[in-house]
């Protein structure tokens, strides 16, 4: 047996018990690097735990790098490999530390953002989330339909707000593209309360777009409800 064909069922076969403990390895780690890059974010921090948390992150870095090679090496089809879903976030968890060299990268929030694709790692790891995956998947053209419709639902309520508003408040109504900021609001039901109507006809229409927003929050709700409910039942038989 050769060494790639031991190592593969560890890397790839969490049913295994040498593959459970990689993987819960590569989840502690992933927890402790989000741990320290919250930290990290505290103000006044010491010179002395600002080092350690360096050294601590490229302790992970070597880990998380060690994964993905070794994701890449026991891989039939490497290049499958580097392009699919998981390699590529395995690949954005690690880039801005390689990306650093001679630059200081907490400097730039951008590349310090990077980093939380750590978190998506996660999804490699967890079968609840998995099902998620797939109950999308297969409500994925009902889902591109909602977010078209809706898309279209939130440019007709700027339009209208816009005509009944932009008389009344013309410093917070200057534009439909303005008026977007609230429509989303008000069509989510979030209603932060910095724009509202104060005319009578904004606020009749407001209302109808409140009414209109009860029923759009619960369309995607049923879907993924009903996806996972019939994801659960195929995995099941």
């Amino acid at each position: 047996m050769t060494l790639k064909s031991k190592i593969k069922p560890i890397i790839e076969d969490n049913t295994e018990k040498s593959g459970k403990w990689f993987d819960l390895v590569i989840q502690f780690f992933i927890v402790l690097s989000l741990l320290a890059f919250s930290i990290e974010t505290l103000p006044d921090i010491s010179v002395r735990l600002n080092n350690f948390l360096d050294n601590f992150e490229l302790f992970t870095i070597v880990i998380f790098t060690i994964e993905y090679i070794l994701r890449l090496w026991v891989s039939e089809k490497k290049l499958k490999f580097i392009f699919s879903f998981y390699a590529l976030i395995d690949l954005f968890a690690i880039l801005p530390f390689y990306l650093s060299f001679g630059i200081d990268l907490r400097s730039i929030r951008v590349f310090r953002l990077i980093r939380l694709f750590r978190v998506f790692k996660m999804l490699r790891f967890n079968r609840a989330i998995q099902n998620f995956g797939c109950a999308l998947k297969s409500i994925k053209e009902e889902l591109i339909l909602y977010f078209i419709l809706s898309s279209f639902l939130i440019f007709l309520s700027s339009i209208g707000i816009y005509y009944f508003e932009n008389p009344a408040q013309p410093e917070i109504f200057k534009s439909i593209f303005h008026s977007m900021w609230w429509a989303i609001a008000t069509l989510t039901t979030v209603g932060y309360g910095d724009i509202y109507p104060i005319t009578a006809g904004g606020k009749i229409f407001t209302s109808l777009i409140l009414l209109i927003g009860l029923g759009v929050v619960a369309v995607p709700t049923g879907l993924i409800a009903s996806a996972l409910s019939k994801t659960k039942d195929n995995k099941d038989n």
